[in-house]
């Protein structure tokens, strides 16, 4: 049985432990308000060019432009590009594991053809590193501070530009979406070749330009703000994550300082008891 001097520190260094994860979920919280009001600064622009590139779609395709345009080329799959966006950090529960298996459930099922990764966060470089895969780009320092737009257009501009070379036949998008501060929304989503979204009642626009020319100056464009929400999205889910996570390691360390309490209270009784025990005993023993 553990002595007191043992459980007492047991305790201390519970406590410790407890105090810096109540600290975490403060420090998460805080980032998470902010980290969501900019999820939901960026969604309206997100469902606004998502509206204009189908009115444009809808209205080259009527002149027969759209099919010249490189961003919609669908060639077979054979080289694939996987954008995979994890944190910086952990801590997180399993905000990090789920994104990583995702991207593993992918690969596997693509397995006939050659995917590549574009890795943006520290923890899926350091998994997919350790096991040498396929990684043919590492953005590790983006979530230090809030995702910057310039970043999200660094990497657009390189996924672009490969997929007009043919270096790729297609790019997808594995991501952690932000649902609630309970819930995120694990997703695949592919950016290349660009799905055109389905017809709607197509807004009368005047174009002053060919419809085909805006639709080709539009899809960069929708390509950008697409991996910038995406950014934006993982952001805020991995603070909501590891504020979760980190409230419920607060409550186990209250359980466990619990039970080592009641145990220390028992082994302290259980000595003073014994003490009393042979006081009497050695009273007795000298009558």
């Amino acid at each position: 049985m553990p002595s007191l001097i043992d459980l007492r520190r047991r305790i201390r260094s519970v406590k410790n432990t407890q105090q810096i994860t109540k600290a975490m979920k403060v420090v998460s919280a805080a980032k998470l308000r902010r980290a969501q009001d900019r999820v939901l600064a960026a969604r309206p622009y997100a469902q606004i060019i998502q509206r204009m590139l189908a009115n444009v779609a809808q209205a080259a395709a009527e002149q027969n432009a759209a099919e010249e345009i490189e961003l919609l080329a669908r060639r077979p799959e054979k080289r694939i590009l996987l954008l995979v966006i994890t944190a910086d950090r952990g801590l997180a529960g399993a905000f990090n594991s789920n994104v990583i298996r995702l991207a593993q459930k992918f690969i596997a099922q693509h397995r006939e053809a050659e995917v590549r990764l574009e890795l943006i966060g520290r923890k899926g470089r350091d998994f997919f590193k350790r096991r040498q895969a396929n990684i043919s780009g590492e953005y590790t320092t983006l979530f230090q501070k809030a995702p910057r737009y310039e970043d999200a257009l660094e990497i657009a501009r390189k996924v672009i530009e490969m997929f007009r070379k043919a270096e790729i036949d297609s790019v997808y998008l594995v991501v952690n979406n932000f649902k609630s501060m309970m819930a995120s929304l694990l997703v695949t989503t592919r950016l290349l070749p660009v799905e055109l979204p389905e017809k709607q009642e197509q807004i009368d626009y005047i174009y002053e330009q060919p419809p085909g020319e805006l639709l080709a100056a539009l899809l960069p464009r929708y390509i950008e703000s697409q991996i910038y929400r995406s950014m934006l999205e993982s952001d805020a889910a991995q603070h909501a994550a590891r504020m979760t996570a980190m409230e419920a390691a607060s409550t186990n360390a209250s359980d466990v300082i619990s039970a080592l309490t009641l145990n220390m209270n028992r082994v302290r009784q259980a000595s003073i008891t014994r003490e009393i025990i042979e006081i009497v005993s050695g009273a007795a023993a000298l009558d």
